[in-house]
């Protein structure tokens, strides 16, 4: 018995034109320049429960003004709002947070 083998075709290379290659930078240069996404940072954070029971009743709100957001937006905003406050009125709302976390013992 005789088996037949078979053999690899490797399918012809595909050949562009001059043309066609010079089309192409041109396309890529009548089109708008993208502006690039800012680079996102990940973190975590301890948060006591109520003030993340705060978090979500915000969420609730936003949905509730036809806005719905996610988390991340509302803490992003937070930041927004502090980083416009002035000095006095920024370290009074610091001044009125507990700490999450108690104090490492010595």
């Amino acid at each position: 018995m005789a088996t037949a083998t078979r053999t690899a075709r490797k399918a012809p290379a595909k050949r562009s034109t001059p043309a066609k290659k010079a089309a192409a930078p041109a396309a890529k240069a009548a089109t708008t320049v993208k502006a690039k996404k800012p680079k996102l940072v990940r973190d975590s954070f301890n948060i006591p429960k109520a003030e993340y029971a705060v978090l979500e009743e915000l969420k609730a709100r936003a949905a509730g003004l036809g806005r719905p957001a996610k988390k991340s937006e509302v803490v992003r905003a937070g930041v927004q709002a502090l980083a416009a406050m002035k000095d006095a009125i920024f370290l009074a709302a610091l001044d009125k947070l507990a700490p999450a976390r108690p104090a490492a013992k010595t």
